[in-house]
């Protein structure tokens, strides 16, 4: 396991990664997600893609799930707003009562700034457009981070999806 750590070829995220392959239990996400870390290394334009379409996938599958309608054209930021509002994840969402409030609100505040500086970065660094011959990537690290970063926002918002069912405070 620490050799595999030290040569990237497993990590925490990459397990959590995998789990959510088993809450979405969905043959494509699932997919999509071996895409993803597989491709950190061999191909960081492909992962920071993937790492935008698991964010999107993800908020559409939440919407879906609670028959919220959403439209087509959104940008993920949109498709990301809708879900952190729909799952009370907005800074207006805690009270003041709240131990550490106003340091939850902060990170709270900047959750959709991930889908859309991902989303972002996306465009010029990730798949989905075509490049000049005469392109050059981000490394291996920078995908790592849109991988990890596009991951951690996904786990925080399918739990608390899941959590939404019961009667405890989102936060």
């Amino acid at each position: 396991k620490i050799y595999n750590r030290i040569k990237g070829i497993s990590s925490p995220l990459r397990q959590t990664a995998y789990d959510l392959k088993d809450k979405f239990s969905s043959s494509y996400l699932s997919k999509q997600i071996d895409i993803m870390l597989k491709m950190q290394s061999e191909n960081p334009t492909e992962a920071i893609g993937k790492a935008k379409e698991l964010i999107e996938s993800c908020c559409k599958t939440i919407l879906e799930d609670n028959k919220i309608q959403w439209d087509k054209n959104w940008d993920v930021g949109q498709l990301a707003g809708e879900t952190i509002k729909h799952l009370k994840l907005t800074p207006h969402d805690i009270p003041e009562t709240v131990p550490a409030a106003t340091e939850m609100k902060a990170i709270l505040g900047n959750l959709r700034a991930i889908a859309t500086n991902i989303a972002a970065l996306r465009n010029p660094y990730g798949s989905g457009h075509g490049k000049s011959a005469s392109y050059k990537g981000l490394e291996e690290r920078h995908a790592k981070l849109a991988v990890g970063s596009a991951i951690t926002f996904v786990v925080f918002l399918w739990d608390t999806h899941e959590r939404s069912g019961t009667n405890e405070v989102s936060v």
